[in-house]
């Protein structure tokens, strides 16, 4: 990382990208990418694509996706509060106290997930909150109030936490799931462009919307661009935490470099070799197994047209779908030089077919 790329960091992980209105992060993410590649083209629904080499034969994706999990406005009372669903996976344990920002065409409008006080809760039968017990006040006391800030019934609501470092070896912020994995294809292509690197294929830097709620942006893409070879690139548990079940979710740890992922969506012959050029080029790696999906792009890449070759590259996370999501900063890295070691080696006519 340099200067310029800690900048686009900063700036693409503070930005807000709600599922469904990821385009203002996705015009961060193109203004950064656009001088280390050829072209560039946008989808319908706001998946974003740079283009290095148009016109191959062989075609490769490497991908992660760009939205966050957030909040619907679902309702709002008549005394100004205001009651949400579910953008996405978002966690109700965690949303009491929380900031949130509104974002409303006349601009960003400052709320709170309110919460009674402990004083008058019954504690011996406390649970925890569900969706439909959440409110978010914007200091309204009526409902006209609320419509006049421009808020209204489908409102997005992001939480307001930003990036920060915690003790010089991890980033901690929002939504590190996955503009993290944006931020590390974006860094890759900028290390092909300062290198001069000639690839013999045409390569898509792929960042997807709606992953979210189910695939939706690599769904589209896949059938557009129909790759020979997609390596994508998500967050997985750290599983060295407290409560976290190693016996069922597997030995993970940040800062024990990227996580390789073995499962039916990926393909053995791509994912043997990712082992073996990490193994080369003396780059940490963890294995990962999961049970019949990964829960990610890949699914979509691997299952789509007539089967693309996919694999899969995690970044180990602690505190999935919380405002102090945590990765380290070294394992951010590894996760570039193993992406990049990759691409450089292609020839272009790559195989991965069992039997042949």
């Amino acid at each position: 990382m340099n200067e310029k790329s800690t900048e686009f960091l900063y700036t693409y992980l503070n930005n807000a990208s709600p599922t469904g209105f990821e385009s203002s992060g996705q015009q961060i993410w193109l203004d950064y990418l656009k001088p280390y590649i050829d072209d560039y083209f946008v989808d319908t629904y706001g998946t974003a694509v740079g283009v290095i080499n148009e016109g191959k034969p062989y075609k490769v994706v490497i991908e992660a996706h760009s939205d966050e999990i957030s909040w619907f406005v679902n309702y709002i009372s008549d005394d100004g509060y205001i009651y949400v669903i579910r953008n996405g996976g978002s966690d109700a344990v965690i949303a009491p106290s929380m900031r949130v920002n509104l974002h409303t065409k006349k601009g960003v409008v400052k709320g709170v997930f309110g919460w009674p006080a402990i004083h008058v809760r019954e504690l011996a039968k406390d649970t925890a909150p569900k969706v439909a017990d959440l409110t978010i006040d914007v200091g309204a006391t009526t409902k006209q109030e609320v419509l006049d800030m421009g808020i209204h019934v489908g409102t997005v609501a992001t939480f307001s936490d930003g990036l920060f470092e915690l003790n010089n070896r991890y980033f901690v912020g929002r939504a590190l799931d996955n503009r993290i994995g944006g931020f590390m294809i974006a860094e890759v292509a900028r290390l092909l462009d300062e290198n001069a690197i000639n690839l013999p294929f045409t390569l898509y830097i792929v960042n997807s919307v709606q992953e979210e709620i189910g695939l939706r942006g690599a769904e589209m893409i896949v059938r557009r661009l129909k790759p020979d070879l997609a390596i994508c690139t998500d967050v997985t548990h750290d599983t060295q935490s407290p409560m976290y079940k190693k016996k069922e979710q597997g030995d993970l740890k940040c800062g024990s470099g990227p996580v390789l992922c073995y499962g039916p969506a990926v393909q053995n012959n791509v994912l043997d070799m990712l082992i073996q050029i990490a193994e080369e080029k003396k780059i940490p790696f963890q294995r990962q197994a999961v049970s019949r999906s990964t829960g990610t792009d890949t699914d979509a890449f691997a299952y789509a047209t007539e089967g693309v070759a996919s694999a899969l590259i995690s970044l180990p996370l602690k505190y999935m779908h919380t405002t102090v999501e945590t990765v380290h900063k070294e394992d951010v890295q590894n996760v570039i030089n193993l992406m990049y070691e990759v691409l450089v080696q292609l020839k272009g006519d790559e195989d991965f077919r069992y039997l042949k």
